[in-house]
This record gives C-alpha cells, structure tokens and sequence, in this order.
C-alpha cells in the first residue's frame, strides 16, 4: 500500500471553491478509481484554511494513474494548485512493507 498526504494552505477567499473541487475529486476517484483504498480530505479545526488529503492507494501503479487522469490534470493542477499558498505531499508506505 502507498499513501499519500497532501497539506494545503489555501487562500481564505479560495477555501470554499477549493473544498467544492475537492468533493467533486472524492466523488470521481470513489467512482473510476479501484485501486484507490482510501480519499479523504480532512480540515484543520483551529486553522481552517489548512487542509490534508489522505489518499491511500494498492500500489505505486495506482497512485500514478491517479495523477494521470484528466479530471486529476483539470481539477487538481488546474483549478486547485494555482490557488494554493502551499502544497505539501509526502509519500508513506505501511510500516513493514517492502518499499
């Protein structure tokens, strides 16, 4: 398994439209995408402008035909980056596992 996080400092005027594009990704990655396990985008309580993806997926393979689809290309890199302060992904592997 690989999972991927992803920290977001968003804009306070872009947080909205931001976690609008977000759920329509929740919605398209659950729907066309088996070999993700797991999509979650979690918000900071105390700093609601900071958002964290959780995506987990079976294998390297999947996590790379996430990237490549096009509503990834149009929504994510698109839409989303260009309106982030920051972007943070770090790339973990279940402890035990082959890496």
């Amino acid at each position: 398994m690989v999972v991927l996080t992803a920290h977001y400092v968003t804009r306070p005027e872009d947080t909205d439209a931001i976690l609008t594009d977000l759920a329509t990704m929740t919605e398209l990655v659950r729907m066309h995408e088996p070999g993700c396990a797991e999509y979650r985008v979690l918000r900071r309580v105390d700093q609601p402008h900071e958002l964290l993806l959780y995506e987990a997926y079976q294998d390297q393979a999947a996590l790379e035909a996430h990237s490549a689809t096009a509503y990834f290309q149009e929504i994510v890199l698109g839409r989303i980056v260009p309106r982030l302060i920051s972007r943070e992904r770090t790339l973990w592997t279940v402890a035990g596992d082959p890496v």
